[in-house]
C-alpha cells in the first residue's frame, strides 16, 4: 500500500509551490540578492564607453559658408543641417537611404545626407537646395521644375532637383529612359515623374550653354 498517496489536490498544490519558489528565486537574483549571478543584462545597465556620447567640434562648409558646431560623432549630416544649422531644404523621408528626399551635393557629387555622418563631411564642400540660386535668379533646374510642374506636394522636390542636377553633370540625361534610370533613387509619392523628366530635359539644354 502506498504510504504517500497523491491525489489531484495534492499534485496541484505541490506544483503551485514549486512555481512560486522558482519565481521568488529569479526576483531575488534580479535584485542582486542571495544567489544573484552577474550576467550580460547587468553589463548592459552599466555605463561604459559604448554608451557614452562622444562629441567633436567640427566646421562644415555649407553653401559657401563655414559653420562651426559641436556634434555627437553618431549624428548624421541631415540632422546636423536641419536641427543644428537650420538648413531645412533637405528633407527627412525614410531616414534609410531609400527615398532620396535628403539628396545634397558634397564636393560636386550627389550624396544622401541621412547616410552621411556629420563628422565625415568636415573639410568638404556641401551644397543644399538653398545654395543653388544666385540672388533672385533660380538655377535652371529649379526654373524647369516650376515650368513643367515637376512637383505636387513638394516634399521630395529639393532632393529631386539636387539629384537631377547631378544627373546632368554625370552625363546621364541623354534620353528619357536614361533620366528615369538615373533618377530612380528619388521617389515621388505624388507620381510627378513625367513632369520631372520633362524638367530635366529642359534644364539640361540650359546647363549645357553655361
Amino acid at each position: 500500500m502506498n504510504e504517500f498517496p497523491v491525489n489531484r489536490r495534492t499534485f496541484l498544490a505541490t506544483g503551485v509551490a514549486v512555481v512560486a519558489s522558482v519565481s521568488l528565486g529569479h526576483a531575488s537574483a534580479d535584485a542582486g540578492g542571495p544567489g544573484h549571478v552577474e550576467g550580460p543584462s547587468d553589463e548592459r545597465r552599466s555605463p561604459d564607453a559604448r554608451t557614452t556620447p562622444l562629441t567633436r567640434d567640427i566646421v562644415l562648409s555649407v553653401n559657401g559658408v563655414d559653420r562651426a558646431l559641436q556634434v555627437d560623432t553618431r549624428v548624421t549630416l541631415l540632422d546636423a543641417l536641419r536641427d543644428r544649422l537650420g538648413v531645412t531644404g533637405s528633407k527627412k523621408g525614410c531616414d534609410q537611404g531609400q527615398c532620396g528626399a535628403c539628396t545634397i551635393h558634397i564636393d560636386g557629387e550627389r550624396q544622401l545626407a541621412c547616410l552621411t555622418l556629420a563628422v565625415a563631411a568636415q573639410g568638404r564642400r556641401i551644397v543644399t537646395v538653398e545654395g543653388l540660386a544666385r540672388g533672385d535668379r533660380l538655377h535652371p533646374m529649379q526654373q524647369a521644375f516650376i515650368d513643367h510642374d515637376g512637383f505636387q506636394c513638394g516634399y521630395c522636390t529639393s532632393g529631386q532637383i539636387m539629384s537631377a542636377i547631378a544627373c546632368v553633370h554625370e552625363g546621364h540625361a541623354g534620353s528619357d529612359s536614361e533620366i528615369r534610370e538615373y533618377m530612380s533613387g528619388n521617389l515621388c509619392r505624388c507620381a510627378a515623374y513625367p513632369n520631372i523628366v520633362a524638367a530635366v530635359n529642359q534644364a539640361r539644354l540650359e546647363m549645357e550653354k553655361v
